[in-house]
């Protein structure tokens, strides 16, 4: 779709911090990270949301969740635990329309999971979150 923002991004017409990718997904950094290392899987496939993508892309999505997840684990000190998250239409919050799933890395109980929710964030910059990941 040619006005959609992941889309865009897939096509890289406007920049992220990719951090894993293969024939099906892209995953980068939210660029409103709720924690350190918020990250976002979505299909290469435009599709509006979970029940509209095609069963090959939602498994691709999956698996990439869990390579995501461990490289986030794995480079990011203190990660305890992770929220997984993906909204469906407007009522459920879905801002763009392009199925994605959220991945939050959790660094202790307290943290929320909402946008408006923001935690303090130990890293000043995305770049800076980004560099520690693909050290």
């Amino acid at each position: 779709m040619n006005d959609c923002l992941f889309c865009k991004i897939i096509k890289q017409e406007i920049p992220s911090y990719k951090i894993y990718e293969n024939e099906y997904v892209y995953a980068f950094l939210d660029i409103n990270p709720v924690s350190d290392g918020h990250a976002l899987v979505i299909p290469k496939v435009h599709a509006e949301n979970l029940t509209k993508t095609p069963d090959l892309y939602l498994v691709e999505v999956s698996k990439a969740r869990k390579i995501v997840a461990e490289i986030l684990q794995s480079k990011l000190n203190g990660v305890k635990g992770f929220n997984y998250i993906s909204n469906q239409e407007a009522i459920a919050k879905q801002v763009i329309f392009h199925y994605h799933e959220h991945i939050l890395p959790k660094f202790k109980e307290d943290e929320g999971f909402l946008h408006d929710k923001n935690v303090n964030l130990k890293y000043a910059t995305l770049e800076d979150v980004f560099n520690e990941i693909t050290k």
